[in-house]
């Protein structure tokens, strides 16, 4: 078993990748709801409104906070910190513990695998591709809701292509995998896994509270497109 940080040789894949556009909808629902960067910017203005009113309330808050201190002849530095704390930590309490779990698990957890090389399968199943023929998405299982799923993309007679996704766990973390597996076998070829954190969605619409948003671990991105290519080396024949 061996964790890839590298590129792998793999065979060219993007006409086939259009090939399989039933597939590619497993692939954005795992994107769930990519957008272009101008829309996500405009989208953005929503959560921004209400921290821009918020911030302006917050002063407010810490300034009568001294102003009372200071008639009643208490220490207004204390008091002003305090409501400075109390007002972020109505909004903000969970926000460095989820910036540190999500760092610990990512490194922890995260991460590309390549348990069995394409030479490696072929060695042990000589002319096991010939005969293949993908089934260009059209073959699938999914289990769950779109909180927790289990999707099953049937790529052909022989080999499977699950995506996995779990949460949430403590401080908005949820956990992706991506696994191609031997459908004759079960055994696992290779496996990807990503945390995010947030609402659960990669892409699309950013939730009110932005700033706890991360969509991977760092070099995430970077093994799902690994995996992908990976996994395109089994795909088949066109029919």
């Amino acid at each position: 078993m061996q964790k890839h940080n590298a590129k792998l040789p793999v065979a060219p894949g993007r006409a086939m990748r259009r090939m399989i556009g039933a597939t590619m909808k497993l692939k954005d629902r795992w994107r769930n709801g990519h957008s272009s960067g101008i829309v996500w910017l405009a989208l953005l203005g929503g959560p921004i409104i209400p921290l821009l009113l918020y911030i302006p309330f917050s002063i407010w808050v810490v300034r009568r906070a001294i102003r009372y201190a200071r008639e009643n002849g208490k220490r207004a530095k204390r008091w002003g910190w305090g409501a400075a704390f109390v007002m972020y930590s109505i909004v903000f309490w969970d926000w460095l513990p989820t910036v540190a779990v999500h760092q610990f698990y990512c490194a922890k957890d995260s991460g590309f695998w390549v348990y069995k090389t394409l030479d490696q399968w072929k060695a042990e199943n000589p002319r096991g591709l010939e005969g293949l023929v993908s089934n260009n998405g059209l073959v699938r299982k999914s289990v769950g809701d779109g909180q927790n799923y289990t999707d099953t993309s049937f790529l052909n007679s022989r080999f499977n292509w699950v995506v996995k996704k779990t949460g949430p766990f403590l401080f908005n973390r949820w956990r992706w995998e991506q696994e191609l597996v031997d459908g004759k076998t079960n055994g696992v070829l290779a496996r990807y896994v990503d945390f995010s954190t947030g609402n659960g969605h990669i892409g699309g619409e950013p939730e009110l509270r932005f700033w706890l948003h991360s969509d991977h671990c760092i070099g995430g991105e970077r093994d799902d497109s690994l995996m992908w290519q990976f996994t395109e080396n089994f795909l088949g024949a066109k029919k």
